[in-house]
């Protein structure tokens, strides 16, 4: 209960304060509109990233993935914008704006020049700010004035930082993320106390273990949400989702290759086609393909991949497009879980480049299918339907490594099992958005409707030890090849599903979301209020559970002038479980609530912006041990996460371009049947992250075109992984990573080499693991570098 009346407190007397805060500047602002519209190219096609500003002001945004664009907090009375683009003309347009109202004006048309597309970059025109969401995040809302904290990583800073999935470095882009090392097939990231779920185009992909990573040679843009996101998803964990966009037709004809070389055997290739398939453009397609060879700073370890991804877009009529996209990624890897290494007497005590791989094991193959079919309809000038079906299948033939026991004198007791699996998603989603005024308030209305279905199946029952009497793997003699006889022979002749026998998971569920932004007082002031209602039917390993819960949402942003809004947020989401306790009862599902305050400003005229945030995380029904059973569990368990993040990204002057970011975690856990576990530390987190990445391009004279970055990923107070025998689970060291890159660009042609882990810092994660009684951890890369050549065309 004092806990509840805490979080209460906390949240009232934020909303007070931001209340305060906007009393204290209202009496000095100017009656003020907006303005919106949608830009469109010679062909009548929406032209996305195109600067509007309002001149003789700093008042100004771009136009999202549609083309549209929404100019707030414009001074009433006769106004003049201003609209243009790399690459294109520009066009000046007189408005009458009225104060309190909503002025939309009709298409205007940028006509494309002959600027080359090298300028964009040379200019130093492609900032690592992002000003609006994707269309795929629902919300039509600028960045600026939305009561949540949302971070994009764009293909600019993709690019500049040669990631190539993600399970590289995205997470140093963000405050507060972290990467949890696992398996070589999917990205686990954490973020304020709990895993991060993965989204692609405002689908939820989360699986357990899936989905396959996405290749960024089919991404534009990654988005972080931070916290419950209700307008999104209701059923997952409170520290938010990451939302990958993928590329899309945008109506003009261009392409561009590239090849990468580089450490541990790399060699990629990459091309990305856009253009139409029609004169008239109403046919448009996008193409990317990718193929890599890559191994690994550890023996005997690869993988392999290439990915193909084709879109068409169609316009069925200025108001109505279909867009239907397909994804194909194949990988083929070295046994799965080689990565870890196991010792008896303590973590990061042998070289780096140990693996528990062995040369002549078959490798691990996963075939990754997906698609999607979206439909979008403009309804009027204010609203907007669209519709979603998207189709994921994944299959996976291969084995895993694990140890049995590791001893001091560097022998390790491998087990190989195998691991056969079936990933399927089923996901459909509609919604519309509008804006609707009534009297002084504008009502910015958002309603959908989300069904989706997932099903895991996996073999893990058959197993061979990778000893005898004759052969054990050590450490320090590496003798990696196996003898014949200890070869595992899996029995793959009965289908994956009788094999998998009670190793299924599977979720459905259906959720209805309405939210309510109220716009008044000139758009200065803007009160979310929203609720989502989701129903949620789990298996797992036989038992299940079905839950239905209502989830309200209400948050506030004020803006204090044009450049700066504060926050407050309420949120909630919560975590289905399935099983029963020794009495039989079922166990409730995980809830989580999330209380937020926040500061956002954009600096320099827009051209870099600053976030802070504040935030408090309470995870109640948390699965404990039975104390009298250890057999059973019990629903004593809470977890709380509060913290601090703060945000710089941006270009700070002309051709600079920084981000930079810092996170404070206190994770912890407040209730457990083990008193012993009070107060320690939610495993796998650090307390102290900090990152940095800042990139210069010349913009003119005898060496323009040149880029040098410098960045680096710094963690402090870092806490293993989970762990069942807290008393032996060791702390992490510090860890501190620099990299940096050169670049050239001239006309279409690009070349880049990036340098990672300059000081050559050894760097593991890990923790004690009992039924082993041995400690496991994993190892980061050493020194390595990245050549790239690029030309467009």
């Amino acid at each position: 209960m004092e806990a509840k009346d805490s979080t209460l407190r906390y949240f009232l007397t934020a909303t007070l304060l931001l209340w305060g805060a906007f009393l204290h500047t209202v009496s000095y602002a100017q009656s003020v509109g907006t303005i919106t519209g949608r830009i469109i190219t010679a062909q009548a096609q929406p032209l996305a990233h195109a600067t509007v500003r309002l001149t003789n002001s700093r008042v100004g945004t771009t136009t999202n993935d549609q083309g549209e664009f929404v100019l707030e907090r414009v001074p009433a009375g006769e106004q003049t914008i201003v609209i243009s683009r790399i690459g294109h003309g520009r066009v000046r347009q007189t408005v009458n704006v009225v104060a309190g109202e909503t002025t939309r004006l009709t298409d205007l048309t940028l006509l494309e020049t002959a600027e080359s597309l090298q300028e964009v970059t040379v200019e130093g025109k492609n900032s690592y700010k992002a000003d609006i969401p994707s269309s795929s995040l629902r919300i039509k809302t600028p960045l600026i004035e939305l009561p949540q904290n949302v971070q994009v990583i764009n293909r600019q800073l993709i690019a500049d930082q040669q990631i190539f999935d993600m399970l590289e470095g995205v997470s140093r882009n963000v405050s507060g993320v972290t990467r949890m090392e696992h398996w070589d097939n999917y990205a686990r990231l954490n973020m304020r106390g709990s895993r991060v779920a993965p989204f692609r185009n405002g689908m939820n992909v989360e699986s357990t273990w899936g989905p396959l990573a996405e290749d960024m040679s089919m991404v534009e843009r990654i988005e972080f949400v931070k916290g419950p996101a209700g307008f999104m998803m209701a059923n997952g964990e409170p520290s938010g989702f990451y939302n990958v966009v993928t590329k899309k037709p945008t109506g003009f004809t261009k392409g561009e290759f590239a090849m990468t070389t580089g450490s541990f055997d790399t060699y990629r290739a990459t091309l990305d086609l856009d253009g139409k398939l029609s004169q008239d453009g109403n046919l448009l397609y996008r193409l990317n393909i990718m193929g890599q060879s890559k191994g690994s700073f550890r023996d005997f370890e690869y993988n392999n991949r290439y990915t193909i991804a084709p879109v068409l877009k169609y316009k069925l009529s200025d108001k109505t497009s279909i867009t239907a996209e397909y994804t194909y990624q194949f990988s083929q890897m070295s046994v799965i879980g080689s990565a870890y290494v196991f010792s008896g007497t303590g973590l990061g005590v042998y070289p780096r480049n140990i693996s528990l791989a062995s040369a002549n094991l078959d490798p691990t193959k996963i075939n990754d299918h997906s698609s999607f079919l979206i439909l979008e309809h403009q309804l009027s000038s204010n609203w907007k339907l669209t519709g979603q079906l998207a189709y994921f299948n994944s299959t996976q033939l291969g084995s895993s490594m694990w140890a049995d026991s590791a001893k001091a004198n560097g022998n390790i007791y491998r087990r190989v099992s195998i691991w056969d699996a079936a990933n399927q998603g089923k996901f459909a989603q509609v919604f519309v958005n509008g804006d609707v005024t009534t009297g002084p308030v504008t009502h910015r209305i958002l309603a959908g409707l989300d069904l989706g279905s997932k099903k895991y199946s996996a073999d893990w029952g058959q197993s061979f030890p990778l000893y005898d009497k004759d052969f054990v793997f050590n450490a320090n003699t590496s003798n990696y090849y196996l003898p014949t006889n200890l070869l595992p022979r899996f029995d793959r002749s009965q289908s994956l599903i009788n094999r998998a026998g009670a190793n299924v998971l599977s979720q459905s569920y259906s959720g209805l979301y309405v939210q309510d932004e109220l716009r008044f007082l000139q758009d200065k002031v803007r009160l979310t209020l929203a609720g989502r209602i989701t129903s949620t039917k789990d298996s797992q390993y036989g038992s299940g559970t079905d839950v239905t819960k209502a989830t309200p949402r209400v948050g506030l942003s004020v803006s204090l002038n044009r450049q700066t809004s504060v926050y407050a947020l309420y949120d909630q989401a919560f975590v289905p479980q399935a099983g029963a306790d020794r009495q039989g009862n079922a166990f409730k599902p995980i809830t989580g609530n999330n209380t937020e305050i926040g500061l956002k400003k954009d600096w320099a005229g827009g051209r870099w912006n600053s976030t802070i945030s504040a935030y408090k995380i309470t995870k109640n029904n948390v699965l404990t041990t039975d104390p009298t059973n250890p057999n059973f569990s019990i629903q004593l368990g809470q977890t709380q996460t509060s913290g601090v993040e703060f945000d710089i990204r941006g270009e700070i002057v002309s051709g600079l371009n920084l981000i930079a970011n810092y996170a404070y975690t206190d994770s912890k856990i407040t209730k457990d049947t083990e008193a012993k576990n009070v107060n320690l530390p939610v495993p796998g987190f650090s307390k102290h992250v900090t990152n940095a990445w800042l990139s210069y391009r010349v913009q003119k004279g005898a060496v323009q075109g040149l880029g040098l970055s410098l960045g680096y990923q710094w963690q402090l107070d870092r806490y293993g992984w989970f762990s069942d025998a807290v008393d032996k689970n060791p702390t992490l060291p510090n860890s501190f990573q620099a990299d940096a890159a050169i670049s050239w660009q001239t006309g279409p042609f690009n070349v880049a080499l990036n340098v990672n882990n300059l000081f050559d810092a050894y760097i593991y994660s890990g923790a004690y693991y009992s039924w082993s009684n041995a400690y496991y951890w994993q190892a980061q890369a050493p020194r390595n570098f990245r050549l790239s050549l690029g030309y467009k065309f």
